[in-house]
C-alpha cells in the first residue's frame, strides 16, 4: 500500500485547536464580553490582531468553503458596514486603553466587493478606535476580476501592504466547472500594478483536486504562476463536503481527481516551485527563500492563525463581521452567520456570538504542540513544558507513542523530548498533528452530529 493510500483520510486543518466541531453553543456574547474585559486588563502595551469578515461576492464559486453572501447591492453593503462599525465600537469599548494593532486582515467573501466610499468608512472607524503600528501587517483578500486599480491605490494609501489573490486554476475547463472565470492577463495586470504601488508579500491561492484538473493542464497553470512570480503561493486541497456546503452538489464527484491522481497535482506544483526558488512553508504554502515566512520557519518561530501563517502573532485576535472568529484570552468566539441575526444583536448593543470554546490548560498545551508541528515541523517538549509550567513529555507521551507507525514509514523522527517531521513526512503533517488531538474519535455531544472533515491529502 502506498503512503498516500495509507494516510489519506478525513482530518482537521488545525486553524484552531480545539477545532470548531468541539466548540459549544453555551459560549455566548456575554462570555466574549468577559474575555474582552480580560484582554483589556492584560496591558495596554500588548498589541492585537484584528480580523474583519466582509462576506459579499458577485457569484458563488461552486468549490467555495467560505462564508459568503451573494450580492453586489450597494445599499446592502452599506448597511453591513454600518453594523460592523458599531461592532468595532463594542469591541473597543471593552478593550479600554488596549488599542495597538499589529495585524489587520480583511477576509471574505470578496472584501473589494465594497466600493471605495465604504472601504474608507470602515477604515475610518478602525483608525478612530485603534492605533495601527507603523510596522503592522495589513492584508486583504482580492478577486482580480472584481478589484479595480482605484481600489488597490486607495487601500495602499490607507496602509495596506499585503494582498492575497484567488487564482485556483487558469484552465478554462476547470474555471467553467467551478464558476470562476479569470484570465492570466487580468491577474498579471493586477499584480504588476500592485507592485508599482508598493505592495509586498503578494500571494496567490491555488486549489488542487478541482473538477477536470489534469496534471498536464495544472502544470501549465503552475508555469504561469512562476512566470508572474508572486512572493508567496498557497496550494490548498479542495475539500468536497456537500453535506456542509450544498452548492458543491453542482460538482459531479466523477469529475474530481482522487487519491494518487490528486496528490500528483500537488507534488508537481511543489517540485516546480522548489526548482524556481520557493521553499515550503507549513503543509501547503510556499515563499521565496528570503521571505520573512521562510526566515521565521528556519528559525522555528513561524506561527499560524485563522488568517494563515504569520511572523507577527498577537496574543489576542479580535474579530468583527458575520461568522468572524475571535481568539481572546484562551477562548474562541464565532459570530452568527445570518445577517438579520447579526444586525439585531449588534444594533442592540450585544455581541453576536453563536458558539465558542473555553480552552482548558490541556487544550492550550496541545494547541501549542499542534501549532509547532504544523508551522515548524518540530516539537520541543522541554521548551513546551517550560512555557506551560508542566511536564509536557509526560502529558503528551501517549500522543508521541502513537507515532510508531509513522516513524517506521520515515515520516517522523523522535527522541524522548523532541519530534521532527521529515521532508518525506511534510505531506502528512496533518496526520501527525491528529495524534495530539484529544477530541478526535470521541463520540459527539448529545444532539450533535459526527464532525465532517476534508481529506488530509
Amino acid at each position: 500500500m502506498s503512503l498516500i493510500a495509507k494516510y489519506d483520510r478525513p482530518g482537521p486543518r488545525y486553524t484552531s485547536y480545539p477545532t470548531v466541531p468541539a466548540w459549544t453553543e453555551a459560549f455566548r456574547g456575554e462570555n466574549l464580553a468577559s474575555k474582552l474585559d480580560e484582554a483589556g486588563a492584560a496591558g495596554d502595551h500588548l498589541p492585537l490582531s484584528l480580523y474583519a469578515h466582509l462576506p459579499f461576492c458577485k457569484e458563488m464559486c461552486t468549490y467555495c468553503g467560505c462564508n459568503v453572501v451573494i450580492s453586489m447591492n450597494g445599499q446592502k453593503h452599506a448597511e453591513y458596514v454600518e453594523v460592523v462599525r458599531q461592532e468595532i465600537d463594542l469591541v473597543a469599548d471593552r478593550l479600554g486603553g488596549r488599542n495597538q494593532l499589529l495585524q489587520i486582515h480583511y477576509g471574505g467573501g470578496t472584501p473589494t466587493a465594497l466600493d471605495e466610499a465604504l472601504l474608507v468608512r470602515l477604515w475610518d472607524k478602525i483608525t478612530e478606535r485603534f492605533s495601527v503600528q507603523r510596522d503592522a501587517e495589513i492584508a486583504i483578500e482580492v478577486d482580480p476580476v472584481v478589484t479595480s486599480r482605484e481600489q488597490l491605490a486607495l487601500l495602499r494609501g490607507m496602509g495596506f501592504n499585503r494582498i492575497s489573490m484567488g487564482v485556483q486554476d487558469f484552465t478554462p475547463e476547470v474555471q467553467r466547472a467551478v464558476n470562476r472565470l479569470q484570465s492570466v492577463g487580468e491577474t498579471e495586470a493586477l499584480v504588476d500594478y500592485a507592485r508599482k504601488l508598493g505592495y509586498r508579500g503578494i500571494n496567490f491561492d491555488l486549489i488542487y483536486g478541482l473538477p477536470h484538473q489534469r496534471l498536464e493542464t495544472f502544470a501549465k497553470t503552475i508555469d504561469e504562476v512562476i512566470r508572474i512570480g508572486p512572493d508567496r503561493v498557497a496550494i490548498f486541497s479542495y475539500a468536497h463536503v456537500p453535506q456542509q456546503r450544498p452548492h458543491q452538489k453542482k460538482i459531479d464527484v466523477s469529475w474530481l481527481p482522487q487519491g494518487e491522481e490528486k496528490y500528483a497535482l500537488f507534488a508537481h506544483a511543489r517540485d516546480r516551485l522548489h526548482a524556481s526558488g520557493y521553499v515550503s512553508i507549513g503543509m501547503d504554502h510556499f515563499a521565496r527563500v528570503d521571505d520573512e515566512l521562510a526566515v521565521a520557519q528556519r528559525e522555528r518561530r513561524l506561527s499560524r492563525n485563522f488568517q494563515g501563517y504569520t511572523v507577527k502573532p498577537a496574543a489576542d485576535i479580535v474579530a468583527v463581521g458575520a461568522t468572524a472568529i475571535a481568539d481572546v484570552q484562551g477562548a474562541y468566539a464565532q459570530n452568527v452567520r445570518p445577517l438579520g441575526q447579526y444586525y439585531d444583536a449588534i444594533r442592540n448593543g450585544r455581541f453576536a456570538t453563536e458558539r465558542g470554546a473555553w480552552l482548558s490548560p490541556d487544550d492550550l498545551l496541545r494547541r501549542d504542540a499542534i501549532n509547532s508541528i504544523m508551522c515548524n515541523f518540530h516539537l520541543d517538549l522541554s521548551a513546551l513544558g517550560a512555557k506551560h509550567g508542566v511536564d509536557a513529555a509526560a502529558l503528551l507521551a501517549p500522543s508521541m507513542a502513537k507515532l510508531d507507525e509513522m516513524e517506521k514509514d520515515g515520516l517522523v523522527e523522535r527522541t524522548a523530548t523532541t519530534l521532527d517531521v521529515t521532508p518525506a513526512g511534510r505531506t502528512f503533517v496533518r496526520n501527525v498533528a491528529m495524534e495530539f488531538d484529544a477530541y478526535l474519535g470521541k463520540p459527539p455531544a448529545p444532539g450533535k452530529k459526527l464532525p465532517i472533515f476534508s481529506r488530509t491529502i
